[in-house]
């Protein structure tokens, strides 16, 4: 059987509001007093109902987090900085993943207002951020994360995916690659055609180069392999010099293929740039190069923009870094 407060009021021969001060503000008690609550809690085994306090108070101590793909492991890295960042505040972070999937979003976003969330730190997976508004307006703050929003509109801390995806194209071409395959989907995710508008650009400023685009229907290590058989099965005049990965998971699956398909050697016959600089990279059995993003530092910053709510919404925008490994090495 639940204990309740007024189990240990009963017990205690005080009132509820005493047991409430002793639990709150128990300098405000008597010292004998709150002796006698105390071994009253003790000898019933009372369990202070911290949610319920905290919803009656209108916003819990939880975050909401949702993004794209927990099983990436740079969202796994955002969270871990956002729950440091989150502990320091005396907050929690609830993690939930919308797989890249409209309803499931949807489905966190209903599940977190009516947890009364201290705030929202998201991922968002289309453009229309009209749900964000209302959440907003009602009085839950949001922070858009690994994505930026437009100034005057959400707070945000991403990338410049742009300036990323030209850097991981320019690298190739300054390696005397031409024929630049750009792989990643689906093209609505708004990472993956500002990557895709930042490679184009790159590929703009080199005459006799071009880029095509093998679109895919995720940012997953299978996803990645379909690609590599697609590139393996073409003849070497059709055949692409070189590959931007639209993240370090397509990277992975591409690499495989090509490896496994025991005909083309990276870099020799094709150079590969990922994007994120998981763990994974370094250690895959050719190491690719790929673009650093600070991973936990979004996550920590985006925790710091929610808790300290400013009157004006901020967009953080950090800098992408190219890490250069074997898979574009000459």
């Amino acid at each position: 059987m639940t204990v309740s407060v007024r189990d240990v009021a009963a017990a205690a021969s005080v009132s509820v509001g005493t047991v409430s001060n002793v639990l709150n503000h128990p300098d405000r008690v008597a010292p004998a007093t709150v002796e006698r609550v105390l071994s009253a809690i003790e000898r019933l085994g009372f369990v202070r109902n911290d949610a319920a306090r905290q919803l009656r108070a209108g916003r819990s101590r939880s975050i909401g987090l949702v993004v794209l793909d927990v099983r990436n492991p740079f969202f796994t890295d955002v969270a871990r900085g956002a729950e440091d960042r989150a502990a320091e505040e005396g907050l929690i972070v609830l993690l939930g993943d919308s797989g890249a999937n409209g309803t499931r979003e949807a489905a966190y976003l209903d599940l977190f207002e009516e947890q009364r969330v201290h705030g929202l730190l998201i991922t968002p997976l289309g453009e229309d951020l009209a749900r964000l508004e209302r959440l907003r307006r009602g009085g839950t703050p949001v922070v858009l994360v690994d994505r930026q929003a437009p100034p005057g509109g959400f707070s945000s801390v991403a990338v410049d995916d742009v300036a990323g995806g030209f850097l991981a194209v320019r690298h190739l071409l300054d390696r005397g690659r031409r024929r630049i395959a750009f792989v990643g989907g689906p093209l609505g995710i708004r990472q993956v055609s500002d990557r895709l508008e930042g490679a184009r650009r790159a590929v703009a400023e080199v005459p006799g180069a071009a880029i095509e685009v093998f679109p895919t229907g995720g940012l997953t290590v299978p996803e990645g392999r379909t690609a590599g058989e697609a590139l393996q099965a073409r003849t070497p005049v059709e055949r692409p010099d070189a590959v931007f990965a639209a993240n370090d998971l397509l990277a992975m699956g591409l690499l495989q293929a090509l490896i496994l398909g025991g005909e083309l050697r990276v870099p020799e016959d094709m150079a590969l740039v990922g994007y994120d600089d998981i763990d994974f990279a370094a250690t895959a059995i050719v190491p690719f190069s790929s673009i650093r993003q600070p991973a936990a530092l979004i996550g920590r910053t985006a925790v710091d923009l929610l808790v300290r709510e400013a009157s004006e919404p901020r967009q953080v925008v950090f800098r992408p870094e190219l890490v250069e490994r074997a898979s574009t090495q000459a």
